[in-house]
């Protein structure tokens, strides 16, 4: 199938998201439970953690800028797969997929745990109940996996849903640090004397995180209504508004909550409730199921375009590229889910927990790559055309760089290899593929 054939859904009328459904992409798979962990983390760095919000906040805008810019030229499922297979050939395009698709199914089994973990604390009999817990993950990954089974547009749908209801806990702990909060509480600029540069570096990294998924919006090109326009404001639009959110609501928990009870928090925004009485923390559980649930929506309507996507440009097996009457890619969703799953319950075995942890920062560098190929194909595109754009090409480049060499030393001796073990699966079904014709 030819990229004009596959420019555009297989029928305009499937063409089922909107603005604020892809708006909902953005912020729904970027807002999950990191946002609600990182303040404390932060406090060791003081003032200086702000600087380092600031600066993965600009980062990820130049990414998003990126994004948007590539969208308007190529309104294609599949995101920076798409980019990459445009600009670069079949097997960049197809690392970059596989790669990506790696990084989406672990994604889904973390958030599963983390889903399974905030439940935990507000029904207590799951509380150390590793069997209990895992039963509940999986149960949302497949609910989940369901409601995106029957079409685009109810996947969609719950996630625009789940994306406002995210953002009304953080909004009220911004409001309560407005006004029941003190500049007093804020640690100093750097309280621990670390060295600037490197501090705020570490800082950049750390936030860093919280930003990944800022492409979720431009992956379901093909199921965007007028996705040229569409696509570029509302990812732009969706990264400006968790900056903002973030920045805000980590400020607003150091003004409620005194540094040195943050720095052994646990639960920083639950340590921030506490200013509404005995419905704080239950408030904020809540918030963080949503949160999560939100960002595990997301990603299961991701593991069924990408490899979708994939599919037709004939890197991978056809069934993959099947869609349903709902317009959904039933194969692809069904797989990825299925693969969640085992390593969800691999998760829960006795003693592999630290194992999948570590599998998850692997699958955060598989993020970052996408982002640095998506730069090198604008850059191609604007080196000659639009110096300002190549420009930004570049430092988006140096700074994902930066974020991926920051993963560290042992994520990427084991991470790298897990992406270039796309190399082989690429020839060996290109074989299989010429030989059957």
């Amino acid at each position: 199938m030819s990229d004009a054939e596959h420019a555009m859904p297989s029928s305009g009328s499937k063409a089922s998201m909107g603005f604020w459904q892809v708006w909902s992409m953005t912020v729904g798979v970027m807002i999950g439970s990191g946002i609600f962990l990182l303040p404390a983390v932060m406090v060791p760095y003081g003032g200086l953690g702000f600087l380092g919000w600031v600066l993965s906040g600009c980062g990820a805008i130049l990414i998003a800028l990126i994004l948007g810019r590539l969208a308007s030229r190529t309104p294609r499922t599949g995101g920076p797969y798409a980019y990459a297979h445009d600009a670069f050939g079949n097997l960049a395009g197809f690392l970059v997929g596989w790669g990506y698709w790696l990084a989406v199914v672990f994604a889904i089994s973390a958030v599963g745990v983390a889903f399974a973990g905030y439940m935990a604390s507000l029904i207590p009999v799951l509380e150390g109940n590793p069997l209990a817990q895992a039963a509940v993950a999986v149960a949302m990954i497949w609910l989940l996996t369901a409601i995106n089974m029957r079409g685009i547009a109810e996947g969609a749908a719950v996630q625009l849903l789940m994306s406002v209801l995210k953002l009304l806990p953080l909004l009220v702990i911004i409001a309560l640090g407005v006004f029941a909060g003190t500049i007093d509480n804020i640690p100093a600029f750097n309280p621990e004397a670390k060295p600037i540069l490197p501090a705020l570096a570490a800082t950049a990294l750390l936030t860093m995180w919280a930003f990944l998924g800022i492409e979720a919006g431009v992956i379901p090109a093909g199921d965007v209504i007028n996705a040229r326009r569409t696509i570029p404001r509302a990812v732009i639009f969706g990264t400006l508004c968790v900056t903002t959110v973030y920045i805000a609501s980590t400020a607003a928990v150091m003004m409620l909550v005194p540094a040195n009870v943050l720095a052994t928090s646990t639960a920083p925004f639950v340590d921030a409730a506490k200013t509404l009485g005995p419905l704080g923390a239950p408030l904020i559980a809540i918030g963080a199921l949503v949160a999560t649930a939100g960002s595990m929506n997301g990603n299961i309507l991701l593991g069924g375009q990408m490899p979708m996507a994939v599919a037709l440009d004939g890197l991978a097996p056809k069934f993959l590229a099947r869609r349903n009457q709902g317009h959904a890619p039933f194969f692809s969703l069904l797989i990825s889910s299925s693969i969640a799953t085992v390593l969800l319950l691999f998760n829960y075995a006795d003693g592999l927990v630290a194992a999948f942890t570590f599998l998850l920062s692997m699958s955060t560098l598989s993020t970052l790559m996408p982002y640095a190929v998506s730069a090198l194909a604008d850059l191609r595109y604007s080196w000659k055309q639009a110096r300002g754009w190549a420009a930004i090409a570049m430092i988006t480049i140096a700074f994902t760089l930066m974020a991926m060499i920051g993963s560290g030393l042992k994520v990427l001796i084991w991470g790298v290899p897990m992406l270039a073990a796309g190399i082989p699966v690429f020839y060996v079904f290109k074989r299989a593929r010429s030989t059957n014709l």
